[in-house]
């Protein structure tokens, strides 16, 4: 193991700008060096001996990384194989084997991370280098929230232990207590350390981090696969209700009674209700460290990273409608559940029903998606393309996770194609899985394109302006430079403007250039002011739409997510599906693709909210 020191340069930020006229950083002085290199070619022993020094001052770095990422994969791996020969009844391997594997990662992970916390608390004094575009307090503040309810999850697991405790192994004791503390302490490092730049021990902290991300992975799937087999086993009794034979259910019940009366059953049935919390925290934790390890050993620019807050005022509009869609989609949640299963008759009438209002506010959503991206259009605004490990990962998990979305979508456009016998919620399926496609990808465009979009300069912004006067018979005369600092709505608000209304000439100097854009001012200053105006005013317009068509998305995206999360499933139960591809593979698409698609829906959310802070 290669391991790697910590560059003395990188936490000297400001030092390296010294004697910078602009607010470009300065070239690095090892710069100028290798372009001598590379114009002599052949070098001298001592020049080629310096640029391979140079050169290979990553390879550490970069072999630590290939090695921490093929170790996460591995135990990865390992917990995949145990999960899977449980789900499938492998001989000799039972819940008991799967549960110790977990907890000894979660043991590790916790070791580190307190190892990491400790050895932050002494060296406190030190600079450390932070990523003001990771670990957002709002992102937090919704694993925390996550966090709480998984540790009531992991109080319903202890209770259920104790009630059932003549026959279930202590390991199904051992593994809430041990994943409470693992999320507490996890809960802890995210908020105090989710912003680090790691510059020392590197390889060694590559490792810790690449472990944890692995360790929430494994977790997320261990709590899937619970929800799915219980989500499975409902089915199947719906679908025995409906007449059909030959299916099984797998009762995993515990072959004992229980010692604490009717507390058991009321555990059993709050755990499922719960797992889908569970199974956030996890994803959102996971994507929070693997930021962090991405950053290790970064070297980051440093400037001022504005700070951002959701913006209720001006969305009223937005959030009326989104609460409707909310509201309106817990109700058919409740109706669905109760109706589903109940009789042939009832189970179709269910369907037309979460069809029909799906199709709705699908629509809606494609609306507010397209007239958004029509604003980006009339708007002359440049996108950021720096490197942000942060906005990176939210694009591929928007990308990512939508295609389990398509997937099922395409499953159910085939089956509508081929099925010999179309009942009649059939035709309510085939516009629901069109819209699921072009919706996700209208959203995903407007997500995307909004986070990289650059932020409007605001009050700290600092511009440099060469003001020319003209006078009758004179030549022109410079006025000293001067440092303004400028807000187009503050100044429109306090009357001032950019450049001055009279008849002289602003001339405006340009970044990383020595020549100068005139912009003569016409001869009646009142009427460039109310054209100025009614630019901002328009500006200002547009901004409150998109913050509208933000909140609405956000609440709408919200609200999607509840059915599926809490049972809500038509995939599952319109049998058409079923019918094409076979039961079996069917529900093995299902349960794949699943997971992503009620991910895809909260990580959307939160994609949402960080546009309408943007905004």
């Amino acid at each position: 193991m290669v391991e790697d020191k910590a560059d003395p340069t990188s936490s000297s930020g400001d030092n390296s700008r010294e004697g910078c006229p602009d607010p470009q950083p300065c070239p690095s002085s090892r710069q100028p060096e290798l372009r001598e290199m590379e114009r002599q070619g052949q070098g001298s022993p001592a020049a080629q001996h310096a640029g391979s020094r140079l050169l290979g001052g990553s390879y550490p770095q970069k072999n630590a990384e290939i090695l921490s990422s093929q170790y996460g994969i591995n135990v990865f791996m390992a917990g995949l194989l145990l999960m899977f020969s449980w789900a499938v009844h492998a001989v000799g391997i039972g819940k008991q084997d799967l549960l110790s594997y977990l907890i000894t990662i979660m043991l590790v992970q916790v070791l580190w991370m307190l190892c990491y916390i400790f050895r932050s608390h002494t060296q406190r004094r030190l600079i450390q280098e932070k990523d003001t575009h990771a670990g957002a307090r709002w992102l937090k503040c919704g694993i925390t929230l996550f966090a709480v309810i998984t540790l009531i999850l992991d109080s319903f697991k202890i209770g259920y232990f104790i009630g059932f405790s003549n026959c279930l192994s202590a390991t199904e004791g051992i593994f809430p207590v041990t994943h409470a503390v693992h999320t507490l302490v996890q809960v802890y490092f995210l908020w105090c350390h989710s912003k680090d730049i790691i510059q020392s021990f590197k390889t060694l902290e590559r490792f810790g981090v690449i472990h944890s991300v692995f360790t929430n992975l494994l977790l997320w799937t261990n709590g899937v696969l619970t929800e799915s087999k219980h989500q499975l086993n409902e089915h199947k009794e719906r679908l025995i209700t409906l007449g059909f034979g030959n299916i099984t259910v797998d009762d995993h019940a515990p072959q004992c009674n229980c010692t604490t009366a009717n507390l058991c059953s009321i555990f059993s049935q709050g755990i499922y209700y719960l797992y889908p919390f569970n199974i956030e925290y996890h994803i959102l934790a996971s994507t929070v460290l693997y930021v962090v390890w991405k950053n290790i050993g970064r070297k980051v620019e440093h400037h001022q990273q504005h700070k951002t807050q959701f913006k209720f005022h001006g969305i009223a509009v937005g959030m009326i409608f989104g609460l409707i869609v909310l509201i309106s989609t817990i109700a058919i949640v409740v109706v669905y559940l109760i109706q589903i299963g109940r009789s042939k008759h009832k189970s179709e009438l269910a369907l037309i029903m979460f069809y029909i209002y799906a199709v709705s506010v699908l629509t809606l959503m494609c609306a507010a998606g397209i007239v958004a991206l029509l604003i980006y259009r009339l708007e002359e605004r440049s996108l950021d393309n720096s490197k942000n490990p942060a906005r990176k990962l939210d694009a591929d998990l928007l990308v990512g996770t939508a295609s389990g979305s398509w997937l099922l979508s395409w499953g159910s456009i085939l089956a509508i194609i081929c099925a010999q016998d179309h009942p009649a919620y059939t035709w309510y399926n085939l516009p629901y899985s069109i819209l699921v496609i072009i919706e996700k990808y209208i959203q995903n465009v407007f997500i995307i394109e909004s986070i990289h979009r650059e932020e409007e300069k605001v009050n700290d912004d600092i511009k440099t302006l060469r003001i020319v006067t003209v006078s009758s018979g004179s030549t022109l005369s410079l006025t000293p430079l001067y440092k303004e600092i400028y807000n187009g709505a503050a100044d429109m608000d306090n009357g001032k403007l950019p450049y001055m209304l009279n008849e002289n000439i602003c001339v405006k100097e340009r970044s990383g250039s020595d020549d100068f854009d005139e912009v003569r001012s016409p001869t009646s200053s009142p009427v460039t002011h109310s054209t100025s105006l009614y630019s901002r005013n328009s500006v200002n317009n547009k901004r409150r739409v998109l913050r509208n068509i933000a909140a609405f998305l956000f609440l709408c995206n919200l609200s999607l997510w509840i059915p599926p999360a809490f049972g809500c499933r038509p995939e599952y139960d319109n049998g058409l599906e079923e019918i094409v591809f076979g039961f079996e593979p069917w529900i093995i698409v299902v349960n794949l693709a699943m997971p992503f698609s009620i991910f895809y829906r909260m990580h959307s959310a939160a994609s949402l909210f960080e546009v309408n802070c943007k905004t």
